[in-house]
């Protein structure tokens, strides 16, 4: 998606002009039309606008591939019955995608954001499932307005209609030649790393997978990806590659480790509320790592044995969950643990929990306990919701986003 920061406002008005829901309503209406109630600014066809992110967790059972959507705004959570055993989960927002052994299951969350830059709309809709794709996991989703890039196990990437997506129609998608690692739909183009000879440049492709430059810049042995407001995050084995767009014009910049990283410690997933520009990321078993893109610096946070970390961005603590079972806080500035506490049995086989965090609140799956913890990472680490499930929540991921 484009940094609409930087996108001038005669731009934002052509754009949204020709995307109906923001135009002003200045035209006169047909004859045939006089009467009728005008459509809202920011409407959404079978979608209900809210004042607020509506948040909700897709859950699944590893084993028995049950599927359940809790909204975080009500309490209530949907059944969408089973998928049969899931082994990965990933969302692009709106979403959920649930790998199985022979293909992909796709969740409509019904929750979803939609940022016109000055100003953001909140959805909510049917929650449903939306169809299957075929393709090996782990799958990893990126989509812009127009198209999702799924990428699968096997590194092939595709491309799915985004209306279609949205109307539960995904069929088998599009091949995307030349794609290794997952591909970013950014700036009506896009990010394909893992292209060339040595299989560490990174093209910028139109929609239609046509390349229309590469950047200087290069990204070897590329893994983690990561969508943000400064732009499109590439994790190499060198550090990282924030690949910007301004005006039609990309630009690459390396975030460079500044010292050598063994492979086992290299970021290669990264976690993070969506749009911010701080990011987590494991840095093997006994740390984590925080990349911070607007200043363009690493730092290594000693967290000791951690399954899992997150971070809600500029001015909150990194979470950490531990191996034993315990969350914890640290100063993203100092390294220092802040806080403490006990949430979870030590980590066992299976799945690992994930930590998911929007601006105010952190959700943590216990599949043992048959629970999510909602945490509220401002006030020392305080369990402010406990949601009792009747299955396992092996997976999870957050939508609305």
């Amino acid at each position: 998606m484009t940094d609409l920061r930087k996108t001038s406002t005669a731009m934002i008005l052509t754009a949204c002009l020709l995307a109906t829901g923001c135009a002003g309503g200045d035209e006169p209406e047909p004859a045939g039309d006089q009467g009728k109630e005008a459509v809202p600014h920011g409407h959404v066809e079978g979608a209900r606008e809210a004042a607020e992110q509506q948040s909700r967790l897709v859950m699944a059972d590893a084993a028995t591939g049950t599927v359940r959507v809790l909204d975080l705004v009500t309490g209530d959570t949907a059944t969408l019955g089973a998928v049969g055993p899931v082994t990965d989960a990933t969302t692009d927002g709106r979403f959920a995608y649930l790998a199985t052994g022979t293909g992909t299951e796709i969740v409509d969350s019904g929750a979803w954001t939609v940022d016109h830059g000055d100003h953001v709309h909140y959805y909510r809709a049917k929650i449903r499932r939306a169809g299957r794709v075929e393709g090996p996991g782990p799958v990893r989703a990126h989509s812009d307005p127009a198209v999702t890039a799924l990428s699968f196990g096997d590194g092939s990437v595709r491309l799915f209609d985004r209306e279609a997506l949205e109307d539960a129609r995904p069929g088998t998608g599009r091949a995307l030649p030349g794609a290794t690692a997952p591909v970013i739909p950014y700036g009506e183009h896009l990010v394909v790393p893992g292209t060339g000879a040595a299989h560490d440049r990174v093209e910028i492709r139109d929609r239609d997978g046509k390349p229309v430059s590469s950047p200087d810049e290069t990204c070897p042995e590329p893994r983690g990806t990561a969508l943000t407001r400064r732009g499109a995050v590439l994790g190499c084995a060198d550090g990282a590659l924030l690949i910007s767009e301004d005006d039609g014009a990309f630009t690459a910049r390396k975030i460079p480790y500044g010292a050598a990283v063994a492979p086992a410690e290299r970021a290669v997933e990264f976690r993070h509320r969506a749009g911010s520009t701080t990011l987590a990321a494991r840095a093997g078993r006994n740390a984590a790592w925080i990349l911070d893109v607007t200043a363009r610096t690493w730092k290594r946070i000693e967290t000791g044995p951690v399954s899992a970390v997150n971070t809600a961005g500029e001015g909150t603590p990194l979470l950490a969950l531990g191996a034993d079972g315990h969350l914890s806080a640290h100063d993203p500035a100092t390294g220092r643990r802040t806080t403490r506490t006990p949430l979870l049995p030590p980590a066992s086989a299976g799945p690992a929990p994930v930590i998911e965090v929007d601006a105010g609140r952190a959700y943590v799956n216990d599949p043992a306990g048959r629970a999510v913890y909602e945490i509220d990472f401002n006030d020392r680490l305080r369990r402010a919701r406990t949601f009792s499930l009747d299955f396992a929540p092996s997976h999870m991921v957050e939508t609305g986003r």
